[in-house]
């Protein structure tokens, strides 16, 4: 898009060099977290087995760390390719909730548009932009904005994750960077658990999955991925319900 369009209705995002730049300063410190988590995902995919060619292809189409890690373990024991679908199916629900938050601010654009925008969105870059643009109302800039968190956080990713790959031949297996893997996520999910019910959610997912562990091709993980998200969205309705009974 070039210029700036004033046209009626939402279609107001033009491209906006000053809201694109502000969009990539709001994000630009997320961008060595995210480049670093990718460098760990990188290597992992390639310790786990897959060939450089396979690990560039996951991590340009999947475009989810967790869902690449969840993923990893049942491709090393060999599982189904429906479980494999599945279990990333399931961890990558979230963007279904990231898309929703952002349709009533896009879903004036094309549907391509709105495709490609929702498959390079993420959780941080989400929440970035609802802490800027909290209501739907059309505003100048949006776009642009997004615009600007989006395509810095998705080329800090591939440059990461493709560094990982390319190095992980050269990174000791004693190094454990697995474990590093699940760190990484742990710093991301520690932030997003904001209320008691996201709390009871995680909880109880962590309490399924030791006891499902035992399950054949870790079907444990999705179990508790599952019955974790509806413990999270009934106590999440039920508050709601609550709040509104009491006024």
């Amino acid at each position: 898009m070039s210029g700036v369009r004033m046209e009626s209705g939402n279609d107001v995002d033009g491209h906006d060099p000053v809201a694109w730049r502000e969009g990539f300063q709001v994000g630009l410190p997320t961008l060595f977290g995210l480049g670093a988590w990718g460098i760990v995902v990188g290597v992992a995919m390639v310790k786990s087995g897959l060939t450089v060619l396979q690990a560039s292809a996951m991590t340009l189409i999947v475009y989810s760390g967790s869902a690449q890690l969840a993923s990893l373990p049942l491709i090393v024991t060999g599982a189904p390719i429906g479980v494999i679908f599945a279990t990333a199916f399931v961890v990558n629900l979230r963007f279904v909730i990231f898309s929703a938050l952002l349709a009533p601010h896009f879903s004036h654009l094309p549907v391509v548009q709105r495709f490609y925008l929702g498959h390079i969105s993420g959780d941080l870059t989400t929440a970035l932009f609802l802490q800027r643009y909290p209501r739907t109302a059309p505003e100048r800039g949006k776009l642009s904005f997004l615009k600007g968190l989006l395509y810095p956080s998705w080329v800090a990713w591939q440059v990461g994750t493709f560094i990982g790959i390319f190095l992980g031949s050269a990174v000791p297996t004693e190094w454990q960077l697995g474990f590093a893997g699940t760190l990484a996520i742990l710093c991301i999910l520690v932030p997003l658990v904001m209320n008691s019910a996201a709390l009871c959610g995680v909880l109880v997912a962590g309490i399924v999955s030791v006891l499902a562990h035992g399950l054949p091709y870790k079907l444990g993980l999705l179990l508790a991925v599952l019955v974790g998200m509806v413990t999270a969205i009934a106590i999440e309705e039920t508050q709601e319900r609550r709040k509104v009974r009491h006024g």
